[in-house]
């Protein structure tokens, strides 16, 4: 039996969700029979979450809680949860229940059977979710498994349960720039995906829009693969290689047929598409400058302004 098992949980406007969360996980745990603590992150909400989290402490001697500075993301969120979890196990967890307390006595059991460091809960259908969001989010995982080091199956969720092994492999990868989805795959260690029935909200609205997504997604591909600045370098000597043959083609009609080669048009349309092509390119090499900009500056990834736990670093 674990001696001791952290649940992580990032908090954004979570207010309505957090006292059912809690309720839930808390009866899960004790019924497990092993010692458990919760950290709940305040991620710079808006509303009443840090109030929800302190009253949970004052009820519950196993909450500890952390409130940043201002929004930092999910990602710095999680991190700070790694940095001050210790326990023997260690999950990360959703307050909005889509990722089920329920669960976690099944992962504990084939975490302790020796076979895995870690098990990763996948979804296995995506009910509520939009038809084109679906489909977007199967061909990143598609592509991104495709061209990066990433083990990340359609599905994935950030819950999972881990041994203390895999969370200090995790805490040692301290760049700024981070996306866990990835990271989690390319420590290695053992993994059971874990698949279920994807669960709705309990309450409030996603803060995960469209874009947000998105941008999440091209984040995961800079950070774990070289793939783009390859594309752009590829496409670079292919461009040049056709303009060579199209100039061949120019120069054998002037000097053979006596063609002018008229079209003064159609030469501002290729114009246009090499110099969109070129832009393209040198957006991905934009990328690429800026994360490695941003991991030069050496900024923490979070800033804590109060806690109810002694010995929490301020700044991480």
């Amino acid at each position: 039996m674990a001696s001791k098992i952290s649940l992580i949980v990032p908090c954004y406007n979570e207010q309505e969700s957090l006292p059912i969360f809690h309720l839930e996980a808390g009866k899960v745990l004790k019924e497990i029979g092993c010692d458990y603590e919760f950290i709940f992150v305040n991620d710079g909400s808006r509303d009443d979450t840090l109030s929800v989290m302190k009253q949970l402490a004052e009820w519950d001697e196993h909450v500890t809680w952390i409130s940043f500075s201002r929004n930092f993301g999910k990602e710095a969120a999680m991190y700070a949860g790694f940095c001050n979890a210790d326990g023997d196990y260690v999950a990360v967890m959703d307050a909005d229940m889509q990722d089920p307390p329920s669960l976690l006595p099944e992962m504990l059991h084939l975490l302790e059977s020796g076979e895995y460091d870690s098990v990763a809960a996948r979804r296995v259908n995506r009910k509520g979710e939009s038809p084109v969001r679906s489909w977007f989010a199967r061909r990143f995982y598609r592509l991104i498994n495709a061209i990066s080091d990433a083990d990340i199956v359609d599905g994935a969720r950030d819950f999972r349960l881990m041994k203390r092994e895999m969370v200090e492999a995790i805490i040692e990868m301290s760049e700024y720039n981070r996306f866990s989805k990835g990271i989690f795959g390319w420590v290695g260690f053992r993994t059971c995906w874990y698949p279920y029935e994807n669960v709705e909200r309990v309450a409030g609205e996603t803060k995960w829009s469209f874009w947000k997504l998105f941008k999440y997604a091209i984040d995961g591909i800079i950070n774990f693969s070289q793939a783009p600045l390859d594309l752009a370098s590829w496409g670079g000597i292919g461009m040049t290689f056709v303009a060579f043959l199209f100039l061949i083609v120019i120069v054998v009609r002037r000097l053979v047929f006596g063609d002018p080669v008229a079209g003064w048009a159609s030469i501002i349309c290729v114009i246009i598409f090499i110099g969109g092509v070129q832009l393209f390119y040198l957006g991905i090499m934009g990328q690429y400058i800026a994360k490695t900009y941003m991991e030069t500056k050496h900024r923490p990834h979070y800033i804590i302004s109060e806690t109810n736990r002694d010995g929490v670093k301020k700044v991480r």
